[in-house]
Order: structure tokens, then sequence, then C-alpha cells
């Protein structure tokens, strides 16, 4: 792994809550998983994690390098067949994916233990000069080519239409464009 392709990265947590009694057989089922999985293409590693010692919560972790090796996996018959073996062993709690921009949103309140360990955002500081050149260059972008347009609209309308413009722009085009061009200085040192 390089720090050049570590935001291009999915990781997924499950949140599984353990039957009574069953620790030993979870854990033996969860190690058959992962070793099932470290046959799929583009799978970087996993593990499992106990919330403490006396919690019946275990944090399975998968990593692979893009969203559609991921996809594959979780579409597999394999992993289906996998999982219904263990369904007398184990519930899902929840489930948390985190990739890219999509990962600095995320509370780290609502995140498992396990996704805080593997890889953190960047710093604030780097997210909020990240999304100010992105701003920059769609309100630029937006004044030059549509509020001219709109001076006949009241204030409240004319507002509506510039954010509808601005936030798919930015979602979909504009963000993904400057996150990509500053991977390098986004990546945490830790995972370079």
């Amino acid at each position: 792994m390089t720090a050049t392709d570590t935001l291009d990265h999915v990781t997924t947590s499950v949140a599984r809550r353990v039957r009574q009694g069953q620790e030993t057989e979870f854990v033996e089922w969860t190690d058959r998983g992962i070793d099932l999985v470290r046959t799929f293409p583009g799978f970087l590693g996993g593990g499992w994690l106990r919330s403490s010692g006396e919690s019946s919560d275990y944090h399975v972790v998968y990593r692979f390098e893009t969203h559609d090796h991921l996809e594959a996996w979780m579409r597999s018959r394999a992993r289906r067949s996998w999982l219904s073996s263990g369904r007398s062993i184990a519930d899902d709690v929840a489930t948390h994916r985190l990739s890219g921009v999509e990962g600095w949103f995320e509370p780290q309140s609502t995140l498992t233990e396990a996704v805080r360990v593997i890889g953190g955002p960047p710093p604030r500081w780097k997210q909020a000069v990240s999304i100010g050149v992105a701003f920059y260059a769609v309100s630029l972008l937006v004044n030059i080519l549509l509020t001219p347009h709109l001076d006949t609209l009241n204030v409240a309308l004319r507002t509506a239409l510039v954010v509808m413009t601005c936030t798919p722009l930015m979602v979909y085009v504009v963000m993904p464009f400057v996150t990509a061009r500053l991977r390098h200085w986004l990546v945490p040192r830790s995972e370079g």
C-alpha cells in the first residue's frame, strides 16, 4: 500500500453480537470467513476485535483496494454461504463503510473502535483547505455563469437555485477532482 492509493481504499466494519456461550464458535467462524475473503481480488486485510472482555460485541474489519472489489465480495455466493453458516452464532448489529472523502463527515462517535483504528481522516484544517478550494471554484463558476441570469428573482429563490446547482457539482465533480489532486497532501503520515 502506498500513500498515493490509500484514499481509494474501502474499509468496512461489521459489528456482530455473539450469542451467549458461542464465542469460540464465533471466532472460528470469523476466521473461516477471513480465510475465504483472502481469496478475493483486491482484499488488503482484515481481522476482528472484541469491544471489551465483558461485551458480546465483536467488530470484523475488511479492507479492499476499491469499492468494486468490496462489492464483488459482498455479492458473492461464497459470502452468502459463509454468512448463512453463522446465523445461529451471531447477529449483525451495525455496518460502517468508509472510503475517501465520505469518511471525513462521519461523526467519530458513531464509528466502531475497529474503524477508528484503521487510518484516520486528514486533519480538520486540511479538510477545510480542500473544501475551500473546491467551494471557491464552484462559487466562481456559478457567479460568472448563473447568477447574472437570476437578478430578477427574489433572494430566497435565487439562493435556493444557487445551492441546488452548487451541491451536486461539489459532491460529484469538484470534490472528487480536488481530493484526487491533493491526495499526497491529505493522506496522514502514519499511512504513508
